[in-house]
C-alpha cells in the first residue's frame, strides 16, 4: 500500500511539472497575480466585470479589483456607494502587474490545484510512513523531508509570482521540482523489498552518475536559453522566426552539449547489453534522449512549433527520473553483491 502511495505522489509531482510547462507555454505565469488566492478568490473570476468596481455592490475583505491598471485590495467587508471611495481600498504592493486574461488565469489556477493535490498526496504518504518506522526509519524521515520540500516549493511558487516571473526563481523552482522527484524515487527504492536481478559493474555505475550530472547541466543551460527566448519575446513579440537571431552563447553550449549527453548514454546502453547487466531502463533512457534531441531540433529549425518548448522541458524531467532510478538500481546491485 505504501509503495502505491509513493507512486501516486510521483505521478502527481510529474503532473505539476507538466502543468507548469503548460503555464510557460501559454504565458500564463501571471494569470493569478496574488498567492495563494487568485485575484482574492479561492475560485478565480471568469470575466473582467468581476474585477471592476460597481456601485451598490458588496465587497469582501481581501477581494481584488483592477482600477487604473493597478490592483486594489478591499480593506474590509463593505457595500459600495454611488462613487468610488479609495478609503475602502489599499494598493497591492508586491508587484505592479494588473492585467486579466481569463484563459491565463484558469491555466495558472489549474496548475496551483494540481500542486495542492500533489502536496496532499505527499502528506498522506508521509503519515503512512509511520508504519514503516520500525522496519526502516529512513523511509519515515525522508517521507517527511519530502513534505517540507513540497512546502518550500510552494513558497518558491509564491516568490515567482511576487517577482513577476524572475528567470532565476523560475530556474530554482524547476530544480527543486527535480529534487522532489529524486527524493520520492529514493523513498520508492527504499520501500522495495525484492532482490534485484541487475549486475553490478563499477565502471558502468560511475558513468551512470556522470550521465545524470550531464543531464542536470543541460537542464540548467536549457533554462538559461529559455530565459533568452523570454527576453526576445518581450523585445520583438511573437515573431518566432526571429527569436534565435544572434542567440546567446548558452544556446550553442546547450546544443553542442547534447551530443556529449547522447554519446555517453549510447555507450552506457552498449555496455549494458555487452555485459548483460539487465538494466532495462537504459532502453527508455536512450528513447527519451532521442526524443529530447528531436524536440530541440524541432524548436531551433522549425520556429518553435506549438507545445515544443513544454514537451522539451517535460521530457528532460522524465529523463532525469529514469536516470536517477537506474543509479539507485545500480547501488542496490552493489550492496547485494557485497552481501553474497
Amino acid at each position: 500500500m505504501f509503495r502505491k502511495l509513493v507512486k501516486i505522489s510521483i505521478i502527481l509531482v510529474y503532473l505539476v511539472i507538466v502543468a507548469g510547462a503548460v503555464v510557460r507555454m501559454t504565458g500564463s505565469g501571471m494569470g493569478c497575480p496574488d498567492w495563494p488566492k487568485c485575484f482574492g478568490y479561492y475560485i478565480p473570476p471568469t470575466e473582467r466585470a468581476q474585477l471592476e468596481w460597481h456601485p451598490e455592490q458588496e465587497f469582501h475583505k481581501g477581494q481584488v479589483i483592477i482600477v487604473d491598471e493597478t490592483l486594489q485590495v478591499a480593506k474590509e467587508d463593505f457595500t459600495s456607494t454611488a462613487k468610488f471611495n479609495k478609503n475602502h481600498w489599499k494598493l497591492y504592493t508586491k508587484h505592479d502587474y494588473a492585467k486579466f486574461n481569463p484563459t491565463h488565469t484558469w491555466v495558472e489556477y489549474i496548475n496551483r490545484l494540481v500542486g495542492a493535490l500533489s502536496g496532499l498526496a505527499v502528506f498522506i504518504m508521509a503519515i503512512a510512513s509511520f508504519w514503516r518506522w520500525k522496519k526502516d526509519k529512513k523511509i519515515t524521515l525522508f517521507s517527511w523531508a519530502s513534505v517540507f520540500l513540497m512546502g518550500f516549493q510552494a513558497w518558491l511558487g509564491a516568490t515567482v509570482v511576487y517577482s513577476v516571473l524572475a528567470p532565476v526563481r523560475i530556474t530554482l523552482h524547476m530544480v527543486v521540482a527535480l529534487l522532489i522527484v529524486a527524493l520520492l524515487l529514493y523513498i520508492l527504492h527504499l520501500a522495495s523489498e525484492k532482490s534485484t536481478s541487475k549486475k553490478y559493474n563499477r565502471f558502468f555505475s560511475k558513468l551512470l552518475v556522470f550521465s545524470i550530472f550531464l543531464t542536470l547541466i543541460q537542464v540548467v543551460l536549457g533554462t538559461e536559453v529559455r530565459q533568452f527566448i523570454d527576453e526576445r519575446v518581450k523585445e520583438i513579440g511573437y515573431q518566432k522566426e526571429l527569436w534565435l537571431n544572434s542567440p546567446s552563447i548558452q544556446f550553442y553550449i546547450h546544443r553542442s552539449f547534447s551530443i556529449l549527453v547522447f554519446l555517453v548514454n549510447v555507450f552506457l546502453w552498449y555496455k549494458n547489453r555487452q555485459k548483460e547487466l539487465n538494466f532495462n531502463l537504459m532502453n527508455w533512457i536512450l528513447f527519451f534522449i532521442i526524443l529530447e534531441i528531436f524536440t530541440g531540433i524541432w524548436m531551433a529549425y522549425f520556429d518553435f512549433p506549438f507545445a515544443s518548448q513544454s514537451l522539451h522541458l517535460v521530457l528532460a524531467s522524465i529523463l532525469f527520473g529514469f536516470q536517477f532510478y537506474i543509479v539507485l538500481q545500480a547501488r542496490k546491485a552493489k550492496i547485494q553483491l557485497k552481501k553474497s
